[in-house]
């Protein structure tokens, strides 16, 4: 993994946290978008480039937007997360169209955001709850847990492998799908995939 904040404290806080869990490995740091673009080569020609690169977005002069583009467009098979204090829409929404595969706030859970990682390194699209929120109807008024839920139903995921993934029983699988399918109106699963999907909680 890649750390790329342009605040010192910051970022090396976050070095200092990822060393410490398991299955994640730092392979170095930057402090804004060229220098991440600048690390990223010299590890590809050392044939160790990373998985997943977490990006802070309000930096100078290459904001972290610009330098996802930038990272999705030369390395292919690196994904980038947005590790942000920002959760308007409009960055959100300009963050994933660059190509990022998740997008975390700064004030979520450190546990939350080494999940945000795994997730990332998996293949999946780990969207923070409270920005999720922010981007739905008024009405719909999901919790994180039926965020999780909805994301899975989104993958194709059946109810018994979603309770498998979450470690809950078959039937509170299936609650929770039924809550869904009220709280956002409407009628079927295949519905509801095609909601989480045009929503980005999963990828196309």
């Amino acid at each position: 993994m890649l750390v790329v904040d342009d605040h010192e404290l910051v970022r090396r806080g976050l070095l200092a946290f990822f060393e410490s869990e398991l299955h994640l490995e730092v392979v170095g740091d930057a402090e804004g978008g060229e220098q991440a673009l600048d690390v990223l080569s010299r590890l590809n020609e050392e044939d160790r480039p990373p998985d997943v690169v977490v990006m802070d977005l309000q930096m100078q002069p290459v904001d972290g937007i610009e330098a996802t583009r930038r990272i999705r467009a030369r390395f292919d098979g690196v994904r980038v997360v947005a590790l942000t204090s920002f959760g308007e829409n409009e960055r959100v929404k300009a963050a994933l169209e660059a190509g990022a595969s998740g997008y975390v706030l700064k004030d979520s859970d450190a546990d939350d955001v080494a999940a945000a990682i795994r997730a990332a390194q998996r293949g999946d699209l780990p969207l923070d709850p409270g920005v999720v929120r922010q981007a739905m109807s008024p009405g719909s008024e999901l919790t994180s847990r039926e965020i999780e839920v909805l994301r899975l139903v989104g993958a194709g995921s059946a109810n018994k492998e979603i309770a498998l993934e979450l470690g809950i029983s078959e039937r509170t699988a299936r609650t929770h799908v039924s809550n869904i399918l009220r709280k956002l109106d409407l009628s079927s699963r295949t519905q509801a995939a095609l909601w989480a999907v045009r929503e980005g909680l999963v990828a196309e």
